[in-house]
This record gives structure tokens, C-alpha cells and sequence, in this order.
């Protein structure tokens, strides 16, 4: 198997490790990676890289579409959310003081996220909480609660890999949570979402499912 599944915005590499486990080669890019060099994990069948990367910059993101054009099964994403999320409107208007422009710029960065998988010509998830992401740019093709899916999760795995301090197990609580998904033509494609959604979900012409 020599195909790559790209997660963007992705410190932890906890979306990709199902991934990982059946043979793929991951690569998570995230400008909180080590600069140093790339970390690569071997985990179960195939491996996570995780590099450091400003995915803000449209070179560096025309870099990864040339590195990688032609390897990719499928792109995922989770683009910064602080500009754009609702629970965060009350510091709208003091961030409109300094920046009019300020959610544009962020939703320019989603967009772009989606530019990379369409020039990739690979199915894709985008994942953001409920936000203004919907007036920027299209409505979410998906929307859940991580508590719908939480019963699918094992006994083995029902506290969280990162923070079990904070996240009840078995994923027991609310967080409006969005996809804005594509895929190559009206074809369906496989696709795995993070730990918590873990059953076959048909997202128009993307399949999901573990």
C-alpha cells in the first residue's frame, strides 16, 4: 500500500491512527512540529510523519500538492477555529477593531484546505465547530454530536487517548461539531473520521465509516 492519507492542522495525529493501523502512511502537518526535523511513528501496519508546516502560506501548500500528487488516498483537515467559532462571538467585535477582515482571512484558510484536496483530486473532510465558516463559505455537509457516536467506541478505549480529564468517557458530551466533505466527481469514496465517529455515515458523495 503506497498510499498517503493527509491530515492538515493536525498536531496530535489521533484522527489518522485508525489509518495507520491497517497499513497507511500518514502525514500530519502542523506549525507546532518539531522544525527541527520530521518525526515519523511506527504505528500498527504503517506509519504517522508529523511535520512542521505554516499552512497559512499558499507556497507551502503548493509544495505539499506537488510532493504528494498522485500518492494520496484521502486529505482531512481541521482548520483554526478561534476566529470563527460562535462560543468565541463575544471577542468578535474588539478583533474586528484590529482586523475588519479578520474572519475572512480565517475562512480563506478552510477554503484553501479544500483547494489542496481538490488539486489532489481526493475525497476530503474539513472539520470545524459551529461557526461563521457557514456564511464565508457553504453550509457544512455534515453536522454531529461526538455523544451520538460514543457507544461505538470499545471498552478498552472509552477514555480519551489526550485528555481524559476533560472529555467524559466513551465521548459522553455536547460540541456541535460540522464536516464540509467532497470527493473526486459524484463517485463514493472510504474515509475514516477522529475516534469518535466510528460508524458508516453517507455524506452525499462521500462515504464514511470504519
Amino acid at each position: 500500500m503506497n498510499k498517503f492519507i493527509l491530515s492538515l492542522y493536525d498536531y496530535t495525529g489521533e484522527a489518522v491512527k485508525p489509518w495507520a493501523n491497517v497499513g497507511y502512511n500518514c502525514v500530519c502537518f502542523d506549525d507546532q512540529h518539531s522544525s527541527v526535523k520530521p518525526v515519523i511513528v511506527k504505528h500498527g501496519l504503517g506509519t504517522i510523519s508529523y511535520i512542521n508546516a505554516d499552512l497559512h502560506n499558499r507556497e507551502i501548500l503548493s509544495q505539499i500538492v506537488k510532493e504528494y500528487s498522485g500518492k494520496v488516498h484521502m486529505l482531512m483537515a481541521w482548520p483554526v477555529c478561534t476566529d470563527m467559532a460562535v462560543s468565541g462571538s463575544r471577542h468578535f467585535e474588539s478583533k474586528r477593531e484590529d482586523d475588519p477582515l479578520f474572519q475572512i482571512h480565517a475562512s480563506d484558510h478552510a477554503k484553501m484546505c479544500e483547494n489542496v484536496a481538490k488539486s489532489l483530486n481526493v475525497p476530503y473532510m474539513i472539520e470545524n465547530p459551529i461557526s461563521v465558516l457557514s456564511t464565508f463559505w457553504r453550509k457544512p455537509n455534515y453536522t454531529f454530536e461526538p455523544y451520538e457516536y460514543g457507544n461505538y467506541i470499545p471498552d478498552e478505549e472509552m477514555f480519551h487517548p489526550k485528555w481524559p480529564e476533560y472529555i467524559a468517557p466513551k465521548d459522553a458530551y455536547s460540541k456541535a461539531t460540522c464536516l464540509w466533505t467532497g470527493a473526486d466527481g459524484s463517485c463514493q469514496k472510504n474515509a475514516l473520521l477522529n475516534r469518535y465517529q466510528v460508524i458508516q455515515l453517507n455524506i452525499k458523495s462521500l462515504v464514511v465509516n470504519q
